[in-house]
Order: structure tokens, then sequence, then C-alpha cells
């Protein structure tokens, strides 16, 4: 069980809020439960609001610097207004939808590294609105992004880091204001590459797959990068062989640009 003291009291005497998560652990399509619990202060007070969102901490390029920005992308309204009587404990339970599209953040029952996303609670009382910690949710691979990750993990490739990066990808389903890139460093087996970074963008029946590849500097050329993309079923993906599929294609193109 997750627990997270998320606010202080709204002024002296005012309420104070936490919030309960029930299982913290989840899959992109599914649902957070917990509650949120106000504890009543010293008088009575109005709730004009209740709500709890996702936000999740992303990378932003501008022109001359990179900085990290927490971007809420998924919010849900509790309920109309109510009143807290002075010392009453009001409970409001929740269960917020996980959108397709949230990043993963654990990976073989690992946190992946930079990788930040959460549950946020705002309290509105008096046309103010004060808003809490962040109660940190364990993202884990659907299935078949598990399939995926897999292959690339039976073709030698190992985790190397993973990033939110905002900015939208041309070509795919995505809906969010940033995507997440997923980076493994390449198996001797295919020498000409450095590295490989991975982007699943799914909505509730497939989901896009993006590949960047980083092919390593010659003598007498510079690095560059390939792209693929190619869609996965989520309930039909076990008819595939991904580590086959995914080593023919990287032998492919290897062989076209004499990469191995």
């Amino acid at each position: 069980m997750g627990f997270k003291k998320l606010l202080a009291s709204l002024g002296a005497g005012g309420a104070s809020v936490e919030t309960v998560l029930n299982e913290p652990n989840v899959v992109p399509g599914g649902v957070v439960q917990g509650e949120v619990r106000i504890q009543g202060g010293s008088v009575a007070q109005q709730i004009e609001g209740l709500t709890v969102g996702l936000q999740a901490r992303v990378e932003v390029e501008g022109q001359d610097q990179e900085y990290h920005q927490n971007i809420e992308f998924h919010r849900q309204q509790l309920g109309g207004a109510f009143e807290v009587q002075p010392g009453a404990v009001h409970t409001v339970p929740f269960g917020l939808e996980i959108p397709y599209e949230t990043p993963i953040t654990h990976f073989m029952g690992t946190h992946l590294r930079g990788m930040s996303v959460g549950v946020t609670t705002e309290l509105a009382i008096a046309r103010a609105v004060d808003s809490g910690d962040l109660d940190p949710v364990n993202v884990h691979p659907m299935p078949a992004q598990q399939a995926i990750l897999d292959a690339f993990g039976q073709l030698g490739f190992s985790f190397r880091s993973a990033d939110l990066e905002k900015g939208h990808l041309r070509g795919t389903r995505q809906r969010l204001p940033f995507y997440q890139e997923i980076e493994f460093n390449a198996p001797q087996q295919y020498r000409g590459l450095t590295q490989v970074e991975l982007t699943f963008v799914a909505d509730g029946h497939e989901m896009d797959v993006i590949l960047e590849m980083d092919k390593k500097p010659g003598l007498f050329s510079e690095g560059s990068d390939t792209f693929r993309s190619f869609k996965v079923g989520l309930h039909n993906f076990q008819a595939t062989d991904w580590a086959g599929y995914l080593h023919q294609w990287l032998a492919e193109v290897g062989g076209k640009r004499n990469w191995f």
C-alpha cells in the first residue's frame, strides 16, 4: 500500500489532506485505486472542488538549453462541492484511469532511471487551489510492450537509460504532449550500432513502435540515425516472433549500410 502525506493545513485551522493508494503498481490502460482523506480543521470549510491527476517530469529542449518541467497529463474530478465540519474526516474514494500512453517507469522489477510519474491531488477552498505532493505510481509494461522489450533482451541488448521528451512524433497516434524514449546498448553482434532508442505510443487497440538506431561514426563518415516504425496489436501480438523480426530488420539495414 502506498501512503504519503500530501498537504499541510490550508491556512490557520484549515483542513488537511492525505491521499492513500491501494496499489501503486499498474499498467497503461489500468486503474489506480485509492482514496483522498480530508481532515476537518477548527472551523467548517466549504470544499469547492477536489481532483486527482497524473503528472510526469519531462525534458524540454529550448533554443540554448535543456531543462525539466512537471506536466500534468490527465485529471479527474472527484464529485462536486461539499462541506467539511470541524474535526470530521471526509473520505473520497477514486479510481484513476491510466492512459495507454502513460510512460513505463519499471522494467524487470527495476525502476527506470529518470522516470518520475505519480498521482497529484488538488483541493479548492474559497476559490484557492492548493496542490499536494506527488504520490509515485509504478507503471509496468503491458503484455504487448513486454514482448518487444523481451525481444531486445533475447538479442543481447542491455538497458541504458530512459527519458521523457516534450514534443510530438509525426505519423503516430500520439495525443500526450510528450513521449518516452527507452535506450538500449547494442551487443557486439551488431557491431555497427552503439544504441537503439525505443518508443511506444499506444491506444486501446494497438500501439506504434518507433525505433531510432544510432550508427557508429566511421572513419570517413559522420554518425547518422536510422528510424523504423511498425504497429503491434495489443491482443494479437503473440503471433509474431519479435526477436526474429527485429534481428532480421537489423541485419537487413546493417547489410545495406555495411555496418557489420
